[in-house]
């Protein structure tokens, strides 16, 4: 697999995309995944990342979007928010991306109120029109799992069973490690996902609360979940996700710490071999 990151780990600290992209190819990264709001970026925006990651040869595997709305009571709601994922579809298209991350959203009013069941059916609607699209794109959809109590796809077991009920080719799974951990789930259970999932995430936690840190800066095991992706035979990305960085003066720092630590992990597990330090410009 190729190692690749999130380049909001930038953006979320404000510096330009270009500098972001030219450092994330400097350390080493083999791809980058985009985050950005695909119904407000500008023509000029769009070229600007394109002509940098071609030039970098940075090529752009994922966008990840959270369209929380696709779950909610609300028909016209829930259509704007498929209008939405189709234009980052069209914007992965452009990229030359493979997957369109989709986060959806959580059980309202605690469940109390609208029948879980609607907020399921919503869902599954939602993803089937949608990877209806994405196939017309030559895209996939990988949805995330949120290790939150009243996050729709909240455990293996409902991740599995969505992707299962959604019974769409396009429509698949991300494991992310971090959210396994939070969500009480071992190793073992990885394998669970075979043949369900297309694309990985990697950050570390303090085993709690969601952490999205460089690895090594909390207390997740990864070898083993690694060792237990590898056995997937996935043909993807693990992608590192540094959000909201407690030191957004050292993200600099930060990235270079979470590629190094990362390759290392992934070179352990016989994931990825190690790669010469390229030179980067655009």
């Amino acid at each position: 697999m190729q190692l690749g990151i999130i380049n909001s780990a930038f953006q979320q600290v404000g510096v330009d995309t270009v500098t972001g992209l030219r450092h994330i190819a400097r350390v080493g990264f083999d791809t980058v995944d985009i985050a950005t709001e695909a119904m407000g970026i500008s023509k000029a925006e769009v070229r600007l990342v394109a002509r940098t990651t071609a030039a970098l040869g940075l090529p752009v595997v994922s966008l990840p979007v959270c369209a929380l709305g696709l779950v909610d009571f609300n028909a016209p709601v829930r259509a704007f928010h498929r209008r939405r994922v189709q234009a980052f579809l069209d914007l992965a298209h452009t990229w030359g991306a493979r997957n369109v991350l989709l986060v959806l959203g959580e059980y309202v009013w605690q469940r109390e109120v609208i029948p879980a069941a609607a907020q399921w059916a919503w869902g599954i609607e939602a993803c089937r029109r949608l990877g209806d699209y994405a196939d017309r794109r030559g895209l996939d959809i990988a949805l995330e799992l949120e290790p939150f109590r009243l996050s729709l796809l909240n455990r293996a077991a409902t991740m599995i069973r969505f992707v299962d009920e959604c019974a769409h080719p396009r429509v698949r799974a991300n494991i992310d490690i971090s959210h396994l951990v939070l969500s009480d789930t071992g190793p073992a259970e990885v394998a669970r996902f075979k043949g369900k999932a297309i694309h990985v995430h990697l950050s570390d936690c303090d085993g709690k609360v969601h952490g999205d840190l460089p690895p090594g800066r909390g207390v997740v095991k990864f070898l083993p979940y690694l060792q237990a992706i590898k056995e997937l035979n996935i043909p993807g990305v693990v992608s590192v996700e540094l959000e909201y960085s407690p030191e957004p003066d050292k993200i600099f720092a930060w990235v270079e710490e979470a590629y190094r630590e990362s390759a290392k992990l992934m070179e352990l597990a016989g994931l990825r071999r190690a790669k010469t330090r390229r030179r980067a410009g655009a």
